[in-house]
């Protein structure tokens, strides 16, 4: 993997993701009354909300329904949230149409198999560490930090930076 030159950073204006192993650690929490729970890190959730700021679109795409991803991209104002679809590069490619963008002005981050064709396609695919080897072959660029604990804020400081943004609030 290599750090892509900042003129591919700056030309961004969707960065679409995974949830489950991009946004959190992977790990889903389910009680004995089928309630279930996810751990979602701030730092990412701060960076999104800049990159909203500074007019940077932001999408989640899962390939399962969750009422925790929904309350948290609720919170967050995503503005696009795609669930319970695997086919992670065509439901990529239908928002890309539908916004009238490129795959040069797409970031894309994904962790696993069904993602790996959305890593490939989008101008910039981006993985993290522990991702599953399709993920890890298909990427521009693996991030520092892990899921779940500030890969996708790493990714949103790229984009903000390249873009001449400052990092304060």
């Amino acid at each position: 993997m290599k750090l892509l030159p900042p003129a591919s950073w700056a030309s961004i204006r969707l960065f679409a993701m995974d949830v489950d192993g991009i946004l959190t650690d992977g790990t889903v929490h389910i009680s004995s009354d089928g309630t279930e729970t996810k751990q979602f890190s701030i730092l990412d959730g701060m960076g999104l909300v800049r990159l909203a700021k500074h007019g940077v679109a932001t999408a989640w795409i899962s390939g399962r329904p969750s009422g925790a991803t929904t309350a948290r991209a609720t919170e967050l104002k995503i503005p696009h949230l795609v669930q319970g679809r695997v086919d992670k590069i065509t439901a990529l490619r239908e928002l890309a149409d539908s916004l009238g963008l490129a795959p040069a002005q797409i970031v894309y981050m994904g962790d696993d198999d069904i993602d790996a064709p959305a890593i490939q396609w989008a101008g910039i695919g981006v993985t993290v560490p522990d991702a599953m080897p399709a993920a890890l072959a298909a990427a521009d660029y693996l991030t520092a930090r892990p899921a779940g604990k500030g890969a996708v804020r790493e990714i949103c400081e790229h984009i903000l930076t390249s873009q001449g943004h400052t990092l304060n609030p």
